[in-house]
């Protein structure tokens, strides 16, 4: 059983930065999703893939699989750059 652990990033729709200190465990998929026959929606019986832990930094995150013998890798949060402007330079 493999996950990844890695923090949400800023949601690109709005300005705020809510939820995005919390550290995520998700388990990746251990089996294909098949279109379902009658309705066509994708789907498969791996229930692992729906499972997404909330932890406050990675350590913790990192600690719970090595506990449970969950191979898991880091993915770094990238580093956010900003780009500082004026509203008097929209006008230049």
């Amino acid at each position: 059983m493999s996950a990844r652990i890695y923090q949400r990033p800023k949601n690109a729709m709005q300005s705020g930065k809510a939820r995005t200190s919390d550290w995520l465990l998700e388990f990746e998929a251990s089996e294909a999703k098949r279109p379902d026959p009658l309705m066509g929606w994708a789907g498969s019986g791996d229930t692992q893939a729906q499972v997404v832990l909330k932890f406050e930094t990675a350590e913790e995150a990192k600690a719970y699989a090595a506990r449970y013998g969950i191979e898991a890798h880091v993915i770094p949060t990238p580093v956010r750059k900003l780009k500082l402007q004026s509203y008097a330079d929209n006008f230049r």
